[in-house]
């Protein structure tokens, strides 16, 4: 699959069918959207918001989560912000995401079955690492939102006029709500 994405990738340049897609580094409506890695949103998501290119700093990651106050997803909220003038930010979960029920214990076996020892598994929860909370999904989407937008609301490095609301993208429709 690599191989024919990169004959594309070279026809896509040599037709000079990037042009479409220039864009400056900061966004135009000064927006991030942190949002869910769910291949149902790829094209959806930006078309649902009236999004284009160079529009926003959209930021995916599973569940579209705020893991810890530091975590990637965070930071480069953060970077969007101070680096590049981020004024708003939304956070957009979606229905039937993959993440909800998500656990280790879920993915235990799959990683066995693909080689991952034992050993491995007990070396990592050793060193400290909480494998059933750095694989744990969500339970409920509204309240996975409303935590994710608390976390990024509260974070002692981000700006108070930064507005953060959050939101539920229908995966099938686009239809957006607002979670309160």
């Amino acid at each position: 699959m690599i191989d024919e994405i990169l004959k594309f990738n070279h026809d896509f340049v040599a037709r000079g069918d990037y042009k479409q897609y220039v864009a400056d580094k900061y966004p135009n409506k000064k927006l991030a959207v942190l949002s869910c890695m769910d291949t149902r949103l790829t094209e959806l998501l930006p078309a649902a918001l009236g999004l284009k290119n160079g529009d926003a700093k959209i930021i995916k990651n599973a569940g579209g989560l705020i893991m810890s106050p530091y975590d990637s997803a965070m930071r480069s909220l953060l970077v969007a912000v101070y680096e590049l003038g981020v004024e708003e930010i939304m956070v957009i979960a979606h229905t039937t995401c993959g993440a909800c029920h998500m656990s280790f214990s879920e993915f235990e076996h799959h990683m066995l079955d693909r080689g991952i020892s034992e050993d491995t598994l007990s070396t990592i929860k050793h060193s400290g690492i909480d494998l059933d909370q750095w694989l744990e999904g969500f339970h409920d989407t509204h309240q996975s939102v409303i935590n994710t937008v608390a976390t990024i609301s509260n974070h002692p490095l981000l700006p108070r006029d930064v507005i953060v609301r959050g939101f539920i993208i229908d995966s099938i429709t686009g239809a957006l709500n607002e979670v309160q």
